[in-house]
């Protein structure tokens, strides 16, 4: 008998009856196949792991483990194999349980040669088509992953191009008041200080960084005579001056990418008591980012020289704050703020941006919004 060549479909008979083996054996490779065998289920599954046979032909009905109990463990531990069960005892519940278990076909025992042929070539055709779908689907899946990769990627750009041009407008403003450079960058790295201490983690964390980098963008529309005024404003200046968070949320509020910075910008004046503007919120109707940022920009405004006064000490500033929990500000951000060592706030404070930078844009990115 000659050897089936090395490129030809393997099949691993399963049965406890060695002369249903051997006959087996012979007439599938007289007919080309490659084949081997084993006695039970559980030296079939050790075969298997070692071999990957692409089909297998198992008897239902053996000593210990059954034929549907190797059925089981070679769906959901070697899918790619194709199972044909071979039983003496022809019923039809049988053939449906083998079925849905995921058996390529059932045969009686002892099978015709030509209806055993014409089952193998079935499963085998099947399986070719599997696993080509399966190959295509993997294929499709890495090529999905690069492509969500490569977007990512670019959106990352978009988003950090955003930022750069968000923080050269901000640094615009900044510069506009002499007396207060760098306020903007300060304030976003004392809120964020906060909001961490509060627990506040990723995408709510950059958003809130955002709306505090951008809070006094409606100063555009402030005239340069009340903005830079050196003395105190009269009733009709501060009124003028108190336009700037709806002016800054008009600027932002057609911009996706800053939908929840907008609402911090606009609500970055209210106070936890109901007596800020513009609405007169109180409480939790404050955005948590705008009721973060008061105590950021409280701090740096009592901390720097204004035009028309001298900045004062930080424990004053502290001391300030504390005064003011439930009040101006929303006590549980007070407790955070409390919570953050003296150091830490040396720190923050001495720090600036291009301390900050690094080389790369993503530290760029996170100095800037988190």
């Amino acid at each position: 008998m000659q050897p089936a060549p090395p490129h030809a479909p393997s099949i691993l008979i399963v049965d406890d009856d060695p002369a249903v083996r051997d006959v087996l054996s012979a007439l599938l490779v007289e007919e080309g196949y490659r084949c081997m065998t084993v006695a039970d289920a559980e030296s079939a599954l050790a075969h298997v792991a070692i071999t990957e046979p692409d089909l297998a032909i198992c008897d239902l009905k053996m000593p210990a483990r059954d034929g549907l109990w190797l059925l089981d463990r070679l769906r959901r531990e070697h899918p790619d194999i194709a199972v044909i069960m071979l039983t003496g005892f022809g019923d039809t519940e049988s053939a449906v349980e083998c079925l849905r278990r995921g058996a390529a076909d059932y045969l009686l025992k002892p099978p015709k040669l030509t209806e055993l042929i014409r089952s193998i070539e079935r499963a085998l055709g099947r399986r070719r088509i599997d696993l080509a779908r399966r190959r295509y689907q993997l294929k499709l899946e890495q090529r999905v992953e690069e492509k969500t990769t490569e977007l990512q990627g670019a959106l990352r750009a978009v988003e950090v191009a955003y930022t750069h041009t968000l923080s050269a407008l901000v640094a615009a403003l900044d510069a506009r008041e002499h007396e207060t450079s760098d306020h903007s960058q300060r304030v976003v790295r004392y809120t964020r200080a906060i909001a961490e201490q509060m627990g506040v983690r990723g995408p709510e964390l950059g958003e809130i960084c955002r709306g505090a980098l951008l809070h006094d963008i409606g100063k555009i529309g402030v005239p340069d005579a009340i903005l830079l005024k050196p003395g105190p404003l009269t009733p009709a200046e501060w009124q003028e001056m108190r336009r700037h968070p709806e002016i800054g949320f008009q600027i932002l509020r057609g911009i996706r990418f800053l939908e929840h910075p907008s609402q911090i910008v606009l609500s970055h004046q209210e106070r936890f008591d109901g007596k800020g503007y513009p609405h007169g919120l109180r409480g939790n109707e404050i955005p948590l980012g705008a009721r973060i940022f008061a105590i950021a920009d409280t701090l740096d405004a009592m901390l720097c020289d204004r035009p028309y006064r001298k900045g004062t000490n930080w424990n004053t500033a502290r001391g300030e704050i504390l005064r003011c929990s439930g009040t101006q500000f929303d006590p549980e951000a007070v407790r955070a703020f409390a919570a953050i060592s003296d150091e830490t706030w040396a720190e923050l404070r001495r720090r600036r941006q291009e301390d900050d930078a690094a080389d790369n844009a993503d530290d760029r990115f996170h100095l800037a919004i988190g």
